[in-house]
């Protein structure tokens, strides 16, 4: 029997995301990762752009997030979460309580930014049902993303997402026209014209309001103005609507707020976290909502709160999270966001002036650059590799969403890597 390498055997039989088993993408064998470097199986090492996805804020193979874990495997891996509780759990909610507002004091745990949306949308469906009301709808905002599970996608929006395919399958809910006011523009009040709209028109129907905070990510990572997240927290309010955060993305600093929704000043009645809150080191969500909302699904006919995963409160997972925070609370990262966004606004502004590039959007550790035309992944990504660096676009969108802890000389690799990039016709599809 022939046995097929690592590559011929990944190409064959592991189904990556977002990719056809048909014609896969390249993949690129990564055999240890430390600080902003990973390291392929040939050696070669790249400066990683992308945090994973937004997660390994403090980079890789940090040395207290490393002790947590195994201080912990010492004690048990993992336990059931139903009636049984352990020390990882407690420590953990109550700094998540702690760092956020006052009115969030009860938490749920889950496994991935997904589920803890998938828990905010029954959370929201069971408190109507507690206060016998049967509110079935939500409004999100065009170009929304909020997870691939079902419910998620029902809040994604329909037309302009990677969740377009499931139409008919997925409930019908209200999406309001996206902010086009830029986060330093000028505000328009046109700009809220939609969204308020639908929400006089619609209210008694609506269980709540769902939006991901200042930057919308995976459907385009579009940054807007704070006024618009204030005036939804206005319009929930008057209409008495549940307001639920997405913060999975952009939680934990990355925005140059320790949470992108006090860019406008605001309190949501839900919050969901994941990605960057165990510091990229395992999977792990909150769910944070207030005593008022708890207490009502507690009156709902099922009389508790209709969710359980198996991997609750994994007590490894919150050994780590904690001290993710407790990293964070140290307060380097506001000095090391805000270096991130000056290098990023120095090196990546220029491109803005090539016939190439559309936009360019800077907001604390995260750069956006535009393209006119799709670009090639494959491509791109082969020379993005031969450059040293891992940065991984979408669509038209080049962007940088490094860990806190990049060195200069790393974060300008990376932005000089772009700008040779967008040089090369190759890199893009006529």
């Amino acid at each position: 029997m022939l046995i097929e390498n690592d590559y011929e055997f990944d190409r064959k039989h592991i189904w990556h995301p977002y990719s056809s088993m048909k014609e896969p993408l390249l993949c690129y064998q990564v055999v240890k990762a430390k600080g902003c470097k990973l390291e392929l199986y040939d050696g070669k090492q790249l400066i990683d752009g992308m945090s994973s996805w937004l997660a390994a804020i403090h980079g890789y193979n940090h040395p207290r997030l490393n002790y947590a874990i195994k201080k912990q495997i010492k004690k048990m891996s993992h336990i059931m979460f139903g009636g049984i509780t352990h020390p990882s759990a407690i420590s953990l909610c109550r700094k998540l309580i702690e760092i956020t507002p006052l009115s969030l004091d009860c938490v749920f745990l889950s496994d991935s930014g997904s589920v803890s949306i998938e828990v905010s949308i029954k959370m929201a469906l069971q408190y109507w049902l507690g206060r016998s009301e049967n509110r079935q709808k939500f409004l999100a905002i065009k170009y929304s993303y909020h997870g691939d599970t079902f419910a998620a996608m029902s809040i994604c929006d329909p037309q302009n997402s990677m969740h377009n395919l499931w139409q008919g399958y997925l409930n019908n809910n209200y999406f309001a026209e996206a902010p086009t006011c830029g986060f330093y523009d000028n505000w328009d009040i046109n700009d809220f014209n939609d969204f308020a709209y639908i929400m006089e028109q619609n209210y008694k129907e609506i269980a709540a309001v769902i939006i991901e905070p200042i930057l919308q990510g995976a459907g385009g990572m579009r940054i807007y103005h704070p006024k618009y997240l204030k005036l939804v927290r206005e319009y929930c309010d008057k209409y008495g609507i549940i307001l639920i955060v997405d913060e999975i993305a952009t939680g934990f600093g990355r925005t140059g707020k320790l949470f992108a929704f006090e860019h406008a000043k605001i309190e949501p009645d839900i919050l969901c976290l994941g990605k960057a809150l165990t510091g990229g080191t395992m999977t792990l969500a909150a769910t944070i909502t207030t005593h008022e909302i708890a207490h009502t699904i507690s009156n709902s006919k099922a009389n508790c709160f209709m969710h359980g995963p198996t991997f609750m409160g994994n007590p490894i997972a919150c050994a780590v999270a904690l001290e993710n925070i407790n990293i964070l609370q140290n307060n380097k990262w506001i000095k090391q966001v805000n270096n991130i966004e000056k290098k990023l606004s120095k090196y990546l502004l220029p491109l803005k002036k090539l016939r190439q590039i559309s936009d360019v959007r800077i907001l604390g550790a995260i750069g956006v650059v535009e393209t006119y035309k799709l670009i090639n992944i494959e491509a791109i990504q082969k020379f993005f590799v031969e450059q040293g660096v891992w940065i991984r676009p979408f669509g038209k969108l080049i962007y940088l969403v490094p860990p806190y802890i990049i060195k200069q000389h790393e974060l300008k690799k990376l932005t000089q890597s772009i700008s040779l990039a967008i040089e090369n016709p190759l890199n893009f599809i006529n």
